[in-house]
């Protein structure tokens, strides 16, 4: 919530802190998991195996879902595909990992749909694309054909429009509409107010033959962060439907990481975004899980969801001429990951435990003593002794060749002590 002093413009006011509340959207339930109405921001991703491919989907849904998202789509693009739908889930529930399934249709979803209709009852979700569910005369009765299906098993959608594949016509149209203004807007806003439109319009045509707006949940997903962030703001100022953030095609690497976090953060800051999907180019063997792990960090270091402990460790400099303390920070890390989905279980609240890992004195016990547990390692010609800190009080120094296994020997122990005892009922 935003903390501002009641003398809000007066010289002794509070400056703002913390993220602005939440925005007020429609409650969707998506397969037992709330997306919208004040609920957590949900975590989601998306397969990138052959649908058709039962095995190869269910293990990556099962990676996805056990790396901490709650929803996972995959794409439904042939009649294999959809065939395959119900086998999937069935093959998830017996394995422990009931998580809703959504589907991405594009083209011929009405199609697939009316052919397999196990598959309409197996989803959980339909992500419906404004811009290609059909062309010309056939795009109404085309829409209306998977809205049909949706009410029929009672299923909620999402519209979400997307700029590499906008709606031509109504781009067109709204193109014209602007060579009549007096002062015509540039070409960039239009195109943004068409895709915009395609969303809140074809939310009101789903809502006009039978679908309760309580089920649809809307996105508009370009590449760019600025049109991202102008885009999401004039939805969320047009309406209360739940909104779905995400930078599509976002990238690779490090540029996919930052761009998406750049966007998201910006409108999560102000309230907007129900669920989220970072979506990025996995780098060659490299998990899928990867933008499950960023969207968790990007909410965690927000404060507006916790995950699983994260930890603070210095970047090193010439005082830290050893590796070790990046080597500690890293097994650390990976130590309290691998744990969380047990201790989530058995030890509730553990993931907001805080860590610290620091590599010199400067810093060190400082940062340490603001961490639930911490450790300040000796830096270049410091005494070859570790001062352990817990809750800000030093409780024992680490010396010798099994700091690293110690140290993580200390913080299951903390999490015993601290977070012990099943999560209630």
């Amino acid at each position: 919530m935003r903390a501002m002093n009641p003398d809000a413009h007066g010289p002794d006011a509070a400056p703002t802190f913390g993220p602005q509340a939440r925005r007020h959207t429609r409650p969707v339930d998506i397969g037992g998991v709330t997306v919208g109405g004040g609920a957590p921001v949900v975590v989601q991703s998306m397969t990138n195996t052959d649908t058709a491919d039962i095995d190869g989907t269910v293990k990556q849904v099962a990676q996805l879902w056990r790396a901490g998202s709650e929803l996972v789509r995959l794409t439904v693009n042939t009649a294999e595909a959809a065939a395959a739908v119900p086998r999937i889930r069935d093959k998830l529930a017996m394995m422990n990992a009931p998580v809703p399934l959504i589907g991405d249709f594009h083209y011929n979803g009405h199609q697939l749909l009316a052919g397999e209709p196990a598959c309409a009852e197996a989803l959980a979700k339909y992500r419906i694309n404004p811009g290609n569910v059909g062309f010309g005369k056939k795009r109404d009765s085309q829409f209306a054909t998977l809205i049909e299906f949706a009410i029929k098993y009672g299923k909620p959608v999402r519209i979400g429009a997307n700029w590499g594949s906008l709606d031509q016509a109504l781009a067109t149209r709204l193109m014209d509409e602007n060579h009549e203004r007096a002062v015509p807007w540039e070409a960039g806003r239009v195109l943004r107010e068409a895709l915009i439109r395609s969303a809140l319009d074809s939310a009101g045509r789903a809502v006009e033959l039978g679908l309760p707006p309580e089920r649809i949940v809307l996105s508009a997903k370009v590449s760019g962060v600025q049109e991202l962030i102008a885009v999401y703001r004039e939805l969320a100022r047009r309406g209360d439907h739940a909104l779905h953030l995400g930078l599509t095609e976002a990238g690779i690497g490090s540029k996919g990481i930052v761009a998406s976090s750049a966007a998201l953060a910006v409108l999560m800051q102000e309230g907007i975004g129900d669920t989220i999907r970072i979506s990025l180019t996995p780098e060659p063997g490299q998990s899928r899980t990867n933008e499950v792990v960023v969207a968790q960090e990007l909410l965690q270091t927000m404060g507006l969801r916790a995950f699983t402990p994260m930890v603070t460790a210095c970047p090193g400099c010439g005082r830290t001429t050893s590796t070790f303390f990046q080597e500690l920070a890293q097994k650390v890390q990976e130590h309290v990951r691998a744990r969380m989905p047990e201790w989530k279980v058995t030890h509730p609240g553990a993931e907001n435990l805080t860590l610290a890992v620091m590599g010199c004195v400067v810093n060190g016990p400082g940062e340490s003593r603001h961490a639930n547990i911490g450790i300040s390692l000796p830096g270049t010609g410091e005494a070859p002794s570790a001062p352990v800190f817990e809750d800000g009080e030093k409780t024992v120094t680490l010396r010798g060749e099994r700091i690293a296994d110690e140290f993580v020997g200390l913080i299951d122990s903390y999490v015993e002590r601290h977070y012990g005892g099943p999560r209630p009922d």
